[in-house]
């Protein structure tokens, strides 16, 4: 085959020319950039790629900036609450020491040191700022009046620790009942007594203020009585609970008249109090069909072994009733005045020697009988040997609590009637001494029947 036919059959067409080559290349490199974009194109994208790392960067120095402002800000929060701190810190060690000063002041003021005196307020005090809150032994140190108690007696406040734990306990466990049935806690009973003119119904029970344990001791070292009542009649000489074996055994709560208390206590006068100590309201403030929670205290007879100062105390629903003897130095400048109880047995010991609840009962034993039963009901009759307020703190404490209150395993707790039997003529005594009450009436001055139960909704 000749050469002309071989080029012709495979494509050559001869000879290729310098100018048709440049004219390919330049073809393919229009089209090349043409399908990707011009150099133009390529130029500009890379003007934005830089613009945006530039506006990511003016970003990154923006939050740099902020982060910067807000450390600075934290810095300053730092130092303000490092300084609280140091503040606090300063307020609570002044705080215990103005306290530890307020009791070291009392403490010099003592011959000795017992329960009927310092460790009782300190007590009192510490459970009031407590309340009803649950704290571990380092918590509750950090208590002024608990610290000071610990200085004091390290045993004591150990068991006073574990005893408000156990107090607390028992009231939760109380209200946490009463919320799981909807309702009072079961045996919720009063007693009801008809007062004067009725059947003389009233409870006598076998707890002599004068000898409550057997040995002679008697409450003229001091003490506190706490019960609710519900009067269904106002005025006229009322008592609710009591004794008076003779007239220097004085041991009774109740009302004078519409506006008077009447509280007697051994060889003193009875306190005729009526003027609350806000100096608004006046007479003792109780109406017929209202429940009230009466706390008297007594502080002791002033004898050498004993160092009392015999002032009585009366509040009810946690307010003082009445403040005799405002000016310093004259010996009544705390509470409803002094008193003068001598336990010195010199008194004559007969059936009305004992504590009856409701009326003051007409007994044969007496040279001049008597009665000035009240008409109400009566419920949680609680006694201590001790003085436990001074300023309001426990009785506060036992109104604000209710009827949710257990007494059960205070200190000092000598008598304890909840009236919860409902049933019966026994009243029980949860005291240590197991001091019962019978419900009856006094046939003597013609009297017939006992005293009513009734189930209590009212507290609810």
């Amino acid at each position: 085959m000749s050469l002309e036919l071989l080029k012709e059959k495979f494509g050559h067409s001869g000879v290729i020319k310098k100018s048709d080559n440049r004219e390919q290349i330049q073809e393919r490199l229009n089209t090349q950039f043409n399908g990707r974009g011009d150099f133009k194109d390529i130029k500009i994208q890379h003007r934005e790629e830089l613009e945006e790392k530039d506006r990511i960067i003016k970003n990154l120095e923006t939050q740099t900036s902020e982060l910067a402002t807000e450390v600075l800000t934290l810095e300053k929060e730092k130092a303000t609450l490092l300084d609280n701190l140091n503040k606090s810190k300063w307020m609570e060690e002044k705080v215990q020491s103005v306290s530890q000063k307020i009791y070291e002041d009392k403490l010099k003021q003592m011959e000795f040191v017992d329960s009927t005196k310092l460790i009782p307020l300190l007590i009192s005090v510490s459970r009031e700022k407590q309340g009803n809150t649950k704290l571990n032994w380092g918590e509750w140190l950090k208590i002024p009046e608990n610290k000071y108690l610990f200085q004091i007696n390290e045993s004591l406040a150990k068991r006073v620790f574990e005893d408000t734990i156990a107090l607390i306990e028992r009231n939760v466990s109380y209200i946490n009942k009463r919320r799981r049935y909807g309702e009072a806690v079961d045996k919720n009973y009063v007693l009801t007594f008809a007062g004067d003119g009725g059947p003389n119904d009233f409870v006598e029970t076998t707890f002599n203020p004068d000898n409550y344990d057997g040995t002679g001791t008697g409450l003229n070292h001091g003490f506190t009585v706490s019960y609710w009542i519900k009067p269904n009649e106002i005025g006229g000489f009322r008592q609710a609970l009591g004794r008076r074996s003779e007239t220097n055994g004085r041991f009774h709560f109740g009302i004078k008249s519409a506006n008077l208390v009447h509280v007697g206590v051994g060889q003193s006068n009875v306190k005729d109090g009526n003027t609350h100590n806000d100096g608004v309201e006046t007479g003792h403030g109780m109406e017929v069909g209202n429940w009230y929670n009466w706390v008297v205290t007594y502080g002791g007879d002033d004898g050498a072994a004993i160092g009392g100062d015999r002032h009585v105390r009366i509040w009810i629903n946690g307010k003082e009733i009445y403040k005799d003897g405002a000016d310093e130095g004259t010996g009544n400048e705390n509470g409803m005045g002094t008193a003068n109880w001598r336990n010195d047995n010199t008194d004559t010991v007969n059936a009305a020697s004992n504590l009856y609840f409701g009326a003051r009962a007409a007994f044969q034993d007496l040279d001049t009988p008597y009665n000035q039963g009240w008409a109400c009901s009566l419920s949680e009759v609680a006694i201590y040997n001790v003085e436990k307020d001074e300023d309001g703190t426990f009785a506060r404490e036992v109104y604000n609590a209710g009827w949710g209150y257990n007494h059960e395993g205070n200190s000092g707790l000598v008598g304890y009637w909840k009236f919860n039997e409902g049933s019966g003529t026994t009243v029980k005594d949860y005291g240590p001494y197991g001091k019962h009450g019978t419900l009856t009436s006094d046939a003597d001055q013609g009297g017939s029947g006992t005293p009513t139960w009734v189930k209590n909704g009212s507290y609810e």
